[in-house]
């Protein structure tokens, strides 16, 4: 892979991205609220179980962000995510793109856009992908304690909740930040 790299990014800014999945649906968790002391908040609780995938990307040094929300998780999903990746890509850079080793990752079938070089995380290492923290704010702050309508109310909710993050690029470079990525 870093053979690749360095051919691909010869004489180009080289940007950092981290990519994750994260399901979101009908079974949706239930977090901490605010309530007066001595109440109990309610929260609804679903028991259907439709769903979908954000695949997400942040490069946290520039505070930028690609998304899609696809009702699948597979290579075919994966292929199409990477394309969205490049397009957010600048024309005189590079992507350096860090992400876990799951089958639609690393398949022979994955098509890789020629801005673009894969780098797989070490396996069982998601405390450095800062995609799941950022998971974790979306789903605390933007989709939880919600009942979905329907498939395409999770959708929406999905596409509303990302156009929100990519609004905010300091969030993106205050959870994304990583100081071991910051070297390049």
């Amino acid at each position: 892979m870093a053979e690749i790299a360095a051919g691909a990014a010869r004489g180009k800014q080289i940007e950092i991205w981290f990519e994750d999945e994260a399901r979101i649906g009908q079974k949706n968790k239930i977090t901490r609220r605010w309530a007066k002391r001595g109440t109990r908040p309610s929260a609804p609780h679903d028991q259907r179980t439709r769903s979908a995938y954000i695949f997400g990307a942040i490069c946290p040094k520039l505070g930028k962000a690609a998304a899609l929300v696809m009702p699948w998780c597979d290579t075919y999903a994966m292929t199409q995510h990477l394309a969205e990746i490049a397009r957010h890509v600048a024309d005189d850079a590079h992507a350096i793109l860090i992400m876990d080793q799951a089958g639609w990752h690393m398949s022979n079938n994955l098509v890789v856009p020629e801005n673009i070089t894969i780098l797989p995380l070490p396996p069982k290492s998601p405390e450095l992908n800062p995609v799941d923290n950022l998971w974790l704010f979306m789903r605390e702050n933007w989709l939880s304690n919600r009942v979905f309508k329907s498939y395409d109310d999770i959708v929406n909710h999905c596409c509303d909740a990302w156009r929100k993050l990519e609004s905010q690029p300091w969030r993106i470079m205050s959870i994304g930040r990583r100081e071991w990525a910051n070297a390049f």
